[in-house]
């Protein structure tokens, strides 16, 4: 039995009908069959060489055995090795002569921008600059001392932190309840003349040399070696209005900063001081040693600025 031809087209009916509407047998071109042919065939290849099929803990492995995660690791091993000879460089010179080599500084710098971009960035942000009760690291205002090796034994150690032994430490005495509200606006209004942002007055320059000036500095240029930041400029850690230096006279706000000895390696620290003295604010020499743990705690350190 010969299949009706459809008049229009000349196509042959399947003899499938449904509601009046019957179906041409018109079959997919040669091409196209091939094509989706040689897919099924690729899949099946690929599903062979390659890992395909997940099971519980893993997926089947492939007869080349490779992996993207192998891929990265070889990759991985490979930039290990090649900057292998730099770190060890690094690692050699004493951070006070990196400078002495452009080029060893240079990828120190490169390698602590990496390190900062990790572990740095949740409190002084991408761009290094601070915010409220985190220090802006593009400045140069130090409160310890900006030179590679002060700001590399900083990180080494920490700021307050519990569990390291030379941590730099100095805690800002409460002023609460040790004067009256005279002598609170007498002091404030002398600490913000420091700056230029209030007129000086010869009962708060007096409290200020009484109680402040140990650590601070007669003038308020501050003195890193106390731990006491500088007062007679336009920086403050938490806010420089009137309400804020009341604030941190009568109620002090230390910050704490975490000691990467033990968390990174001293390459890394080592990187990481480079590149944050690389900032744009960073000391060519230190005004003074370090201070350690039980000789900047013994001092008292009135700071409005933290």
């Amino acid at each position: 039995m010969t299949n009706r031809i459809d008049e229009p087209t000349g196509t042959e009916f399947v003899g499938h009908e449904w509601d009046g509407i019957e179906e041409l047998n018109t079959p997919l071109p040669r091409w196209w069959l091939y094509t989706f042919y040689a897919t099924i065939v690729f899949a099946i290849g690929y599903m062979v060489l390659y890992p395909a099929w997940p099971m519980i803990y893993r997926a089947t492995a492939g007869t080349l055995g490779w992996s993207s995660r192998g891929d990265l690791a070889r990759e991985m091993k490979a930039a290990d090795a090649a900057r292998a000879g730099m770190v060890a460089k690094i690692a050699a010179t004493p951070i006070e002569g990196l400078a002495a080599d452009p080029a060893l500084m240079q990828a120190a710098v490169a390698g602590g921008a990496a390190a900062f971009k990790v572990n740095c960035v949740q409190c002084h942000g991408a761009g290094a600059a601070g915010s409220p009760g985190y220090p802006n690291l593009n400045d140069d205002d130090w409160i310890w001392g900006g030179t590679l090796t002060e700001i590399e034994y900083t990180l080494t150690h920490g700021i307050r932190w519990e569990g390291a032994d030379q941590t730099r430490a100095n805690f800002m005495p409460s002023f609460d309840g040790a004067m009256d509200k005279a002598q609170l606006g007498a002091l404030t209004a002398h600490v913000l003349s420091l700056s230029g942002k209030g007129k000086p007055n010869a009962a708060g320059a007096q409290m200020f040399a009484d109680n402040c000036a140990a650590c601070h500095g007669a003038g308020g240029e501050g003195l890193p070696a106390m731990g006491g930041p500088a007062l007679n400029d336009a920086i403050w850690l938490f806010g420089g209005t009137a309400a804020d230096v009341k604030k941190q006279i009568l109620k002090p706000r230390h910050g704490v900063m975490p000691a990467w000895q033990g968390r990174l390696d001293p390459v890394t620290i080592k990187m990481l001081a480079a590149y944050v003295h690389s900032r744009g604010g960073g000391q060519d020499a230190a005004p003074a040693a370090p201070a350690t743990q039980s000789a900047a705690t013994s001092a008292q350190k009135a700071n409005p600025d933290g």
